[in-house]
């Protein structure tokens, strides 16, 4: 479909970041020229008043490029072939990077003060909205290089985001998808096309996509491993620089995580294996094949009991299942369809999956590619969770604390996911529903605790070998995912050779050691979901306490404030037991 055909109402409103485009071309000359102005602070932060002035600067000229840099980004998400988005986007991340480049004396500044006078600062009202920021500068003074070196370092970061871009300029627009023969039309593959027909009843189907899909990747296989590959290098690069031990070291410290919190997921999903290979079992059993493959994992096993529908009737369900989160909530969700915050139908050229993202000041932005399946209707309720998380906490922090960290970025929507399965369940007196909602659930814990904690097994092998000097070639690359891929299968499902290669297609390899945080998001989830059903509006409301804490402390604390510490055994035993319960519920309903 062309982006043409789409009515307004399936479309997000940037209007209400720019009226149009020259209002972005005059806001672009006004940064250019304002953006020398943080230089005279330079060499002047030990007094607390221009420190105050430097720091209340980077937040105004923040605000702007935010909204500057997203309208650019959302029109060229729209549509990848769009020269003037491409532009725009290019300039917008130039002169945020120049920006950056010419504050990079901050930090280096504020490390070389004396751990006294920084404690002063934190411990002053006037600082109150940097009081975090500047316990993170305190803490992370060993990690800071001089004022020449972070400039240097912050030159280089366009280069150190390319590999993404690469990545998505491969993926969104060059990948030789093939024209398939499927229900006796002609259609040729999209990425949305692909998980649809990964549903589709027939095996044959399944198994002309999963081909197709792979037999794109390989024709590009080299290229896409060499860009891999180097963003790898970078990673180690940037944690070596700074003197971290690792690259994921370096991520849990940035994000002020524990390290205990990633050995803990990946220790108690290892634990927990085997009941994931209990479930591939009965999957094989109730879809009645000889032989399961991994393309099979995706379609419904009870298909007779699909929930799909348009996207109006969907999104109604969705405002439907989130009831507990009370009233407010709510409006805000009808606000979000009403006002064009979303972008919901695919279109050639867009940009493929889903997102979330904020705007502060304006609102939140969601991107779609609805295609009328149960996946998609989570998904809505999915990305409307990250929308309020950022809705709640742009409007109660200050633009320097509004941001949440990646380490809870995706608790709030999951939760939504999993208030949304809930009720469903509970609501539906049809036998054949509740088995397929047991199953829907039970594949939400397959493809988000087990197997994005398989990513995250995979990233840390990566990273490990190339910091070692060994090569990551096509082959050691492909090698190291399939046997993670038979660990956490098991031996119910056929290893099909070409899922060696599913590595090159997860964006998210780009971002290094983000995924494990789907896992961890999950896991709060399930927790804090539970709570908000049992313990009403108390429970409720102690939630948006969480969902408008930004980032206002360690994002570890903040979720131990909603009574979740994923250092701690118990969050899991939760989690993977509820994933167990499900399993032994559906077993006895067969």
């Amino acid at each position: 479909m062309k982006r043409s055909e789409v009515q307004n109402e399936y479309k997000w409103d940037l209007s209400d970041l720019y009226p149009d485009n020259a209002e972005w071309e005059r806001e672009f000359s006004a940064l250019n020229k304002e953006i020398v102005a943080v230089l005279r602070f330079k060499g002047r932060l030990a007094a607390p008043e221009n420190l105050l002035q430097c720091l209340s600067l980077c937040d105004s000229l923040g605000e702007r490029f935010e909204r500057l840099y997203c309208y650019a980004m959302f029109m060229r998400d729209s549509d990848a072939l769009d020269e003037t988005a491409q532009s725009y986007s290019a300039r917008a991340e130039k002169l945020i990077s120049e920006f950056n480049s010419l504050s990079a004396f901050i930090s280096p500044e504020l490390s070389a003060l004396d751990e006294s006078e920084i404690d002063k600062f934190i411990k002053s009202p006037d600082f109150a909205p940097y009081d975090y920021m500047l316990s993170n500068i305190l803490r992370g003074k060993k990690h800071i290089l001089s004022a020449a070196e972070e400039r240097i370092l912050a030159m280089g970061s366009p280069t150190h985001g390319a590999f993404s871009h690469i990545f998505s300029a491969i993926s969104d627009v060059d990948l030789p998808f093939p024209t398939l023969n499927i229900d006796g039309k002609k259609q040729r593959m999209t990425h949305g096309r692909y998980s649809l027909w990964l549903q589709h009843p027939d095996a044959a189907v399944r198994k002309k996509a999963f081909s197709g899909m792979y037999g794109a990747v390989g024709a590009l296989i080299n290229t896409i491993a060499a860009n891999f590959s180097a963003s790898v290098q970078k990673d180690n690069y940037l944690a070596a620089v700074r003197g971290y031990p690792s690259a994921l070291d370096k991520a849990l410290f940035t994000n002020d995580v524990p390290p205990v919190v990633f050995d803990k997921l990946v220790s108690k999903a290892g634990d927990n294996v085997s009941t994931l290979h209990d479930y591939i079992a009965l999957r094989k059993k109730v879809l009645g094949v000889p032989s399961l493959h991994m393309y099979d994992l995706y379609v419904p096993m009870f298909a007779d009991a699909d929930i799909s529908r348009d996207y109006g009737d969907a999104y109604a369900l969705v405002l439907d299942g989130l009831k507990p989160l009370g009233p407010e909530y709510i409006s805000l969700l009808k606000t979000a369809k009403a006002s064009r915050w979303i972008d919901v139908c695919e279109t050639e050229n867009k940009r493929s999956g889903a997102y979330s993202c904020g705007v502060y000041g304006a609102h939140p932005y969601v991107l779609l590619n609805y295609t009328k399946t149960a996946h998609d209707i989570f998904t809505i309720a999915h990305e409307l969770g990250h929308a309020m998380h950022s809705h709640y906490s742009s409007r109660v922090q200050p633009y320097a604390k509004n941001d949440y960290s990646i380490f809870v970025a995706e608790v709030a929507s999951t939760v939504n996911e999993v208030l949304l399965l809930k009720h469903l369940a509970a609501t539906s007196a049809d036998p054949a529903v509740k088995k397929y909602l047991l199953s829907y659930y039970l594949d939400m814990f397959r493809t988000t605790l087990f197997r994005q904690t398989m990513f995250a097994e995979f990233e840390r092998t990566v990273h490990e070998s190339e910091a070692a000097g060994e090569p990551l070639t096509v082959e050691s690359v492909s090698k190291a995912y399939m046997r993670l891929n038979k660990k956490y299968y098991g031996a119910a499902v056929a290893h099909d050779r070409r899922i060696r290669l599913e590595w090159a297609r997860i964006p998210h390899f780009y971002r290094a050691f983000y995924v494990y945080q789907y896992a961890t998001g999950l896991t709060a989830a399930v927790n804090i979901a539970n709570s908000v059903l049992t313990g009403g509006a108390g429970a409720a409301a102690k939630y948006k306490e969480f969902l408008s804490a930004g980032g206002k402390k360690s994002p570890y604390e903040i979720l131990k404030d909603c009574g979740v510490d994923l250092a701690a055994d118990e969050p899991y035993d939760i989690a993977f037991g509820e994933f167990t319960d499900t399993l032994a519920k559906l077993e006895r309903l067969i």
